[in-house]
């Protein structure tokens, strides 16, 4: 798992992302892990590493993030988590597996249609 965790890690300090797009695939790939689980390991995981990276951020002298902006968005957040769940519970395994693969597929059709054709994201 070493390995693992480590390979998510520098996949999300070079690009900024990794999250549940790696996690899930790997926990349910290579570990074996049921997806629903995955999901819920990954949530705990991306949680902490957030806390670690805003900790990280306020030590080099970020300052706080918009506070309003924040809550709205962790609210919204919330929200979704909350109704995503109530969908998930509902579904089968397999319908949410092949759904996840649609959506991770999709979000990288996005990017590389946006670096590849469109510049890439405004710097």
């Amino acid at each position: 798992m070493a390995p693992a965790g480590l390979g998510v890690g520098l996949l999300t300090g070079f690009f900024g992302v990794g999250g549940g797009f790696v996690i899930v695939p790997l926990l349910t790939v290579w570990l074996g892990m049921r997806f629903r689980r995955a999901v819920a390991t990954s949530l705990v995981i991306i949680t902490l590493t957030g806390l670690a990276a805003l900790a990280s951020h306020l030590v080099a002298g970020a300052g706080l993030a918009d506070i309003g902006l924040t809550a709205a968005l962790a609210g919204a957040t919330a929200t979704g988590a909350l109704a995503g769940s109530f969908v998930g519970a509902r579904l089968p395994q397999a319908t949410l597996g092949k759904a996840f693969a649609v959506m991770v597929v999709a979000v990288a059709a996005f990017l590389l249609v946006d670096v590849s054709l469109l510049g890439g994201p405004p710097g």
